[in-house]
Parts: structure tokens; sequence; C-alpha cells
């Protein structure tokens, strides 16, 4: 008998018949002698719902308030999936998240598990009972409801699998398990049957969206075994995520092309080129909870230099706003920027022992005519970022340069 954690995402829970058929699978399971717990998602589409709603009264809405309307969305969701599971019989109680209680930091709609306690779940699980916990929110130390961001149910799946000493954590989606990229772009692409946690940890920060980069990171931490499958096929192995690179995992250069939409570049140009001018810049941005990605400092020239740097788009104009009002402070010539831009990046840890990645990369891209605006690399990616409208021309030629249409 082991104890599994199962994290079913906003498809698998679209609708009543989807939400019966999630039961039916967990049934299976717990048929089987398994403890099960199981976090769910919203309903596909109503989170963006709740935030389009929030908008229309407050164009920049308040995130504590925020908060409390899109958590609502995984509160109808567990309420139905414990009923779903009480009409095949089986026993199941609903948790939100302040209920379990996992306690996060104050960082509204992008809060970080601090502390969870498994208690009530233990008791559950003894008895019997399935339990199903709202994906995706937490509660604060001032019983202030929080979120965590895009995507954040895989994190409280593969924490929860963490607190509780889970044999396994299962990431269900609407695909089935990791592929060399995105299918819909490259319909050539593969399913990969492993993937080590450095690949995959690069791949969702740089915008692969199997799994949220936060899910890898706390996977890794706690040794956590991963799995991504399908919730709509009954059967099928998934993608393992792997601790080490095992002999016998596929020998690929390359593992993946991931992209990303979501990015814009800011350009901060002509200011003093003196030690702590980085820190002038980037810590206003910081400091309103911006992340910032890739980073590019010119060098300098007669005493001045140039900066530029990557926000999420839906930052972008904040970030904007933010340098403007310390542009005379940083002593900046001018503070710019573009919104219509894509990060694209091929990750494989066989880079570390294959050179000429990097030129292949280059040379592909120069064939079509695609112009590099930034470029950043670490020992197992490099990225790239281009205009947006080359991203998926971009994507379909690298994978075909770097042989992922083939077997390994």
């Amino acid at each position: 008998m082991a104890l599994i954690v199962q994290k079913y995402g906003g498809t698998s829970m679209g609708s009543p018949d989807r939400i019966k058929n999630v039961a039916r699978r967990v049934a299976r399971y717990k048929g089987q002698g398994h403890d099960v717990v199981v976090v769910v998602s919203a309903m596909s589409g109503e989170t963006n719902r709740l935030i389009a709603l929030a908008k229309e009264v407050q164009a920049q809405p308040d995130p504590r308030e925020l908060d409390v309307i899109i958590s609502t969305g995984e509160q109808v969701t567990i309420g139905l999936l414990a009923m779903a599971l009480k009409d095949i019989g089986l026993d199941a109680r609903s948790y939100t998240g302040s209920q379990v209680k996992i306690l996060t930091d104050s960082a509204h709609t992008k809060a970080r598990i601090q502390h969870i306690d498994d208690a009530a779940m233990r008791g559950d699980l003894k008895a019997g009972r399935v339990v199903i916990v709202a994906g995706f929110q937490g509660v604060d130390a001032d019983g202030n409801i929080t979120t965590l961001g895009r995507g954040g149910s895989d994190t409280t799946g593969v924490a929860l699998a963490a607190a509780l000493g889970a044999d396994e954590c299962q990431i269900y989606t609407d695909v089935d398990g990791v592929y060399t990229t995105d299918p819909r772009v490259v319909p050539e692409a593969r399913r990969l049957k492993t993937v080590t946690f450095e690949e995959m940890l690069e791949m969702a920060s740089l915008g692969s969206k199997v799994l949220q980069i936060r899910s890898v990171e706390f996977a890794g931490k706690y040794k956590v075994k991963l799995r991504v499958l399908s919730s709509f096929q009954e059967e099928g192995e998934g993608t393992l995520i792997t601790f080490e690179e095992e002999d016998n995992m596929e020998k690929a250069i390359i593992s993946g092309i991931a992209f990303n939409r979501d990015e814009a570049r800011i350009n901060v140009t002509g200011v003093p080129d003196k030690p702590g001018i980085a820190y002038q810049i980037l810590g206003p941005v910081a400091d309103a909870n911006i992340d910032v990605d890739m980073i590019i400092q010119n060098v300098g020239i007669e005493g001045h230099t140039d900066f530029s740097f990557t926000v999420p788009r839906n930052d972008y104009q904040r970030a904007l706003a933010i340098l403007e009002g310390v542009q005379g402070h940083i002593g900046a010539k001018s503070i710019s920027g573009d919104d219509k831009i894509c990060k694209v990046s091929v990750v494989g840890v066989g880079m570390r022992s294959h050179v000429g990645i990097a030129s292949t990369m280059f040379r592909t891209l120069a064939e079509e005519g695609i112009n590099i605006q930034m470029i950043s690399t670490s020992e197992i990616k490099i990225s790239v970022v281009l205009d947006e409208k080359y991203l998926e021309l971009a994507v379909r030629v690298l994978h075909k340069a770097f042989g992922l249409d083939q077997e390994a």
C-alpha cells in the first residue's frame, strides 16, 4: 500500500462528467489499497473569468482582494469532487488551503509556502477517507487568503507530497507527459520517457507550461518522485522526472525547446558606469515584487553604459513607471521598452559534454533571417530573446536542427 498524491488540472476538472471521471480514477487507486490525497485546480477558464471580473470593477485589482476572489474557483471543484466520490461509495473530505492549513508568506498573488499542517489529513487517511485539497491557495499568518501564482496547484501537490512523505506525486494534465516542445507548435514533438530535475527546472522556468517551476523546485529539494500523466488516458507511463542522469536515459544532447511569450524588455540607457548602478536600477523593481529574468549591461563608454533586462509582460507597465520615477536619481538618459518579444531556449544536460550547441542555434536562426536581441546561458541551456512574430518559426527550425523529431 502506497500513499499517492494526485493533482488534477483545470482541463481535467472542466465539467461534471470530467470530475466524475477523476472520481472513478481515484476510486481505482483506492481500490488497490492505496491512500490517496487529491489536489485540484479550478475548472478550466474559471480563474481567467474571475480575474476579468475583478478588472471590470478595478482596473488594477487590489492584490489582497484579488486573492479572495480567485481562490473561490478551487473551492467549487473540491466540493464537487468530494460529492462525486461519495456518490460512488467512497468517503471523502474537502479542504481549502486555509483549512489544511497551508501557511504562506503575505505576497498576495505570488505567495510562497512556509509550512503545512498535516494532522487533519493524516487523521482522515487513517480513517480511510480520500482527502481533497484546493490547489493554488493558502493562508498567511494574519489569516488572509493567499494564492501561489498561476499554475500554483502543481506546487500545492508537490508540497503536500513532501509534507506527507508520499511515495509518488502524480501530476495529471491534458497532455500525457513532457514533450520535446509544444506539440501544438511542432506536431513532430516527442514525449520524453524521462527527464532530469535540472532539465525540467530549466524548461519550467523558460516557459514550458507542463509544470510550474516552484513545483519542480519542491520536488527536487524534498526528493519527491514526480510523474506527469494524462487524465484522459486510462493507461500510460507518462514522463518520470528523475533525480540523476541514469545510464538508461535517452542520450539526446538537447532534451527540449522551451519558449515563453510572456516577456517584455526594458532598456535603461546612458546611466553612469559606476559601482552600484545595477542595484539602483533593479532594487526598486525588486521591491515591487517584480521578477527580473535576462540582464545585459554593455561595456561602459566615456563613463556611461546601457542596461537592459526582461520582466513578465503583465508587469511591464508597472516596471516602466517605477523606473521613470527614479530616472533622475539614477541619472539615466532614457528609459524605453518593448512588450512584443519572446524567449526561446534549448535545454539539455548533454551540453556539458558536447560543443557547438550555441553555434548551431545561432546559425539556424540566422539562416531564417531571425535577429537575436539578447542571449543568456547556463550550464544546460541557451536562451535568446527574439521579436515575438518569429516565435513559432524559431521553435520549429531549432527542433529540427537538433534532431528532436527523431527517436533517441
